[in-house]
């Protein structure tokens, strides 16, 4: 670990050192503070003005060096381009190589200017983190509450770093305009930027702008749905880095994305047809509710003992998940010639006591190298996806009835003979093609120290709990060694529980409410659609695999888009509200007929806005979790896993218990709790908003 104080002066830019921020000064005044806290003799007023402006003046100086720089880089930019108009009408190639090789000396200066600036946001990051930690003050919240919003705010400056992104987009014109092709020039405005060669420049500028903002694309808003580790390659020594490359085996990271298919498949392929499945053993239809979420409450534990086990093995946990999980649908398809719902359910339970994601997660964290753990991360979302809507879709193509033997093949027991037939083939492949990781001495004191759900044994510090995000997690990696030792995990639930922030609670209410909603919606809709529409199995399985396929679309415009237009927090808000808008319109007011389209309607408005409010929910959530549920066996990825199962666990009992209202009134009677935490889930994000910003 660098200390960051060296760091910051080791990496200073010669001739520009009077622009750092001054972080040594500072830090010795949080000590000064902390010396007279401990005496009793400061002024809590007084200190929190005092450092105010010492900030306030240590960001105006790098802000003011900034904006000159930009301003010498655009005249030396508006010089070039004269340069290039006239080369315009007498295109020579020695002049033409002259100027490439000026705009390349542009672009080196600019990624001088974009590491300034990155580095002096990190050292505000860390005094604002050091103060909050030594004094006990919620100092953040406050500094940027005060700041943020203002219309003359400096702080805006240096983390959004506005006007750099018009000097990157000329740099990037400009060369383009340059590249020859076929005898004509390109411009980035008329071709798909992928197919312009990039100049090395442009690509090195981007990569330093993209540490810079963070920004979210695509990749990494599906990253953050996995709650995976991700960081930066400049994270990892070479020798971790070596770690992970000697431990990627391709094949065992297909097979990991197969189990999470195929179990995303076999939570939803029995939905459709839950309802029918429990008349015709006698019981009502509104137990599909048990049918489905004894799955889910199998899972509340399988979670812990699954994330405990891989820090041993990997392949022994996939191998029993998949023996369990072969039981547990046999169970299933033989309950009905048994007659007998106790063998269903307990065929469910054995399902979700193979729930073995912890595993899945852990090993794309552990043995992925970092080159390409994004897009295994992105991965595992798609598959869990692409199961979510396979599931329906398969259960509507299982419409027969006949018997072999004697057992009965229809369209109740079908989905377990298949999930049954789809985990003995993935058994035969695990055993003949997964390798088991070789576990070094990294790995071993990962095991000493409890490492496991969303933290990684690769002898990692700090790390986030869906990705390298900016405040919680140090950007670099790096820590002030000297003061700050790496904090130790907790070693119970309830220390963990102790730990959590009130921004941590509202993020865990909102992923609860979120899974909540989503449960409700997808575990009675063959209840409702049948009701009220007369809908068959066919139909409600068209209608789940349809929503099942918008995951992957809408997160592509969320995270292509929308992500880099707003912010988190802002993004947030707006999906509670869309939330709430589509549980509000999905009530059947009494006296009114109830239309297919409203429900349609109103299920895919409930839908979408929960699957776009999970990633940003787990991308606030990783900036606000405390550090020390970054490791242990009770980090932070489990506490969210366990909090949207036991949301599942809960929306399946309410529909159960709603059933005993009568199926007239099982609609109104599930939504409402879904909107009363909807609401309380809103207020409770207002009251912490402004803590959500870094």
């Amino acid at each position: 670990m660098v200390n960051f104080s060296k760091k910051l002066t080791t990496d200073q830019v010669p001739g520009w050192e009077e622009y750092y921020f001054n972080y040594k000064l500072l830090k010795a005044r949080v000590k000064v503070y902390t010396v007279q806290t401990k005496q009793g003799n400061h002024d809590r007023r007084r200190v929190l003005k005092d450092f105010s402006k010492l900030l306030d003046d240590e960001i105006e100086k790098i802000v003011l060096f900034m904006i000159e720089q930009q301003g010498l880089i655009a005249a030396r930019l508006e010089e070039l381009g004269k340069r290039r108009a006239v080369l315009e009408d007498i295109p020579l190639l020695q002049e033409i190589t002259e100027l490439r090789e000026d705009y390349r000396a542009v672009g080196h200066d600019l990624v001088r200017l974009l590491r300034f600036v990155d580095l002096n946001a990190n050292a505000v990051r860390k005094i604002l983190k050091k103060f909050d930690e030594r004094l006990g003050y919620k100092f953040t919240d406050y500094y940027v509450r005060s700041r943020s919003n203002h219309p003359y705010s400096q702080l805006q400056q240096v983390f959004k770093h506005v006007g750099i992104g018009a000097v990157v987009g000329a740099l990037s014109r400009n060369l383009g305009d340059l590249e020859e092709r076929e005898g004509s020039y390109l411009n980035i405005y008329d071709q798909n930027p992928l197919a312009i060669p990039k100049d090395p420049i442009i690509d090195m500028i981007k990569a330093t702008a993209d540490k810079l903002t963070n920004s979210t694309n695509f990749l990494r808003f599906l990253g953050q749905h996995a709650l995976i580790r991700q960081g930066s390659i400049a994270d990892d020594s070479p020798e971790e880095q070596q770690v992970s490359e000697d431990k990627y085996h391709f094949i065992s990271l297909v097979l990991n994305l197969a189990n999470t298919f195929l179990y995303m498949v076999n939570t939803y392929i029995v939905v459709p047809t839950a309802d029918d499945y429990a008349t015709s053993l006698g019981a009502a239809a509104t137990v599909c509710g048990v049918i489905i979420g004894s799955m889910a409450v199998a899972q509340l534990f399988s979670s812990v003992y699954f994330s405990a086990w891989s820090n041993r093995s990997y392949f022994r946990p996939l191998l029993f998940s998949s023996v369990v999980l072969l039981l547990g649908n046999v169970m299933y398809a033989l309950a009905y010639d048994l007659d007998s719902l106790a063998i269903l359910l307990a065929g469910r339970v054995l399902c979700g006591m193979g729930s073995a994601r912890a595993v899945n997660r852990r090993y794309i964290s552990d043995c992925v190298p970092q080159r390409i753990r994004m897009q295994a991360s992105a991965a595992f979302v798609s598959a869990s996806a692409l199961g979510m809507a396979c599931g329906p879709a398969i259960a509507g193509l299982l419409q027969v009835n006949y018997r072999v033997y004697a057992v009965t093949i229809n369209q109740d027991t079908l989905p377990g003979w298949v999930m049954a037939f789809g985990w003995l083939a993935y058994l035969v492949w695990l055993w003949i093609s997964f390798k088991e990781p070789v576990l070094g001495d990294a790995d071993e004191e990962g095991r000493r120290q409890g490492s496991s759900g969303g933290s990684s044994s690769l002898g990692y510090r700090k790390q986030g709990l869906a990705g390298e995000y900016l405040l919680k997690q140090d950007a670099q990696g790096e820590s002030d060694q000297e003061e700050t030792p790496a904090p130790a995990a907790a070693p119970s639930i309830g220390e963990a529980y102790g730990l959590l922030t009130p921004s941590v609670k509202v993020q865990l209410l909102i992923y609860f409410m979120l899974k909540f909603s989503m449960e409700i919606l997808l575990s009675e809709s063959s209840v409702v659609t049948s009701y009220y529409f007369g809908w068959n199995t066919s139909s409600v399985a068209v209608f789940l695999a349809a929503l099942g396929l918008t995951v992957l679309p809408i997160n592509a415009v969320v995270g292509t888009y929308i992500s880099n237009m707003f912010e988190d927090r802002q993004i947030l808000v707006a999906s509670e509200a869309v939330l709430l808008a589509g549980v509000a319109l999905s009530f059947h007011v009494p006296g009114t007929a109830y239309t297919a389209a409203q429900y349609v309607c109103s299920a895919l408005l409930t839908f979408v806005a929960a699957e776009v409010l999970e990633g940003v929910n787990l991308s606030l959530l990783s900036q606000v979790m405390p550090a020390r549920l970054s490791r242990g066996t009770w980090n932070g990825g489990l506490l969210s896993t366990e909090a949207g199962t036991l949301a599942r666990v809960a929306a399946d009992g309410t529909i159960t218990l709603a059933g005993y209202l009568g199926q007239g009134a099982l609609l109104n009677a599930t939504l409402l709790p879904s909107l009363l935490i909807c609401a309380a889930s809103i207020a409770a994000t207002l009251s912490t908003y402004n803590s959500l910003f870094y």
